[in-house]
Parts: structure tokens; sequence; C-alpha cells
């Protein structure tokens, strides 16, 4: 079962994706970007799904990090933040996909599909 890391510091929206995404993959949490860095780094997940707005470190700059260790690393945007703005700084930081929210269960899974090779 491929293993997504979940970049998620609100518990209600953590809850709304491992709903969605627990009969399909194994999930790892991180609460804030600095730890999305350190478990992309220790655990070496398929996929990132990373939250913009977190403590200690954004996504923005929490994706670059992983991206300079782990460049091949897949990460999708998941983020309330869906302007035109917030999508163009989400690819420039090394992002492949945006997910918006409040999550689609169906558009989340295909997204996560098409990246994972399924």
């Amino acid at each position: 079962m491929k293993r997504i890391l979940v970049a998620e510091d609100n518990d209600s929206n953590y809850m709304l994706m491992t709903y969605i995404l627990r009969n399909h993959y194994e999930l790892l949490r991180a609460h804030n970007g600095k730890e999305a860095v350190e478990m992309a780094q220790s655990e070496h997940p398929d996929m990132v799904l990373m939250d913009m707005k977190m403590p200690i470190m954004g996504g923005l700059e929490a994706t670059r990090g992983i991206k300079a260790v782990l460049p091949d690393m897949p990460v999708i945007a998941l983020t309330a933040n869906a302007f035109d703005n917030d999508r163009k700084n989400a690819f420039d930081a090394g992002c492949i996909d945006f997910i918006s929210k409040p999550v689609n269960s169906a558009v989340c899974l295909e997204i996560l599909a098409k990246h994972l090779g399924e």
C-alpha cells in the first residue's frame, strides 16, 4: 500500500483526509511544515499532501525544503486559498498539482491516483 504524508495542522481537516484516504493509502501526519520536511526525509512516503498555511513553517517553504533534498518526491498543495496566484506560488515552490479545500473526495482520489501511477 502506498504511503502518503499529510502535512496538516488542523485536526478536523486531517480527519477528513483520513476519511477520504484510509481505505486506499497508509497515512502519516505532520503537524507543521518543519515536521513535514523531516518526515519526508526519514519516512520516504510515496507522496506529500501539503497544507499551505501551517505554523512554524508554511507549506511553500516546506515544499522547497523537501524538493531541495528529494527532488523527485511528488508534493501536492492542499489549500483553501484557490486563487490563481496561490496556484502559481505552489507550482513555483515545486508542487505538481493543487487540491482546493473543501476537499472533494472523488477529485482528491483521482488526482492522487494520477500522480501515483494507479
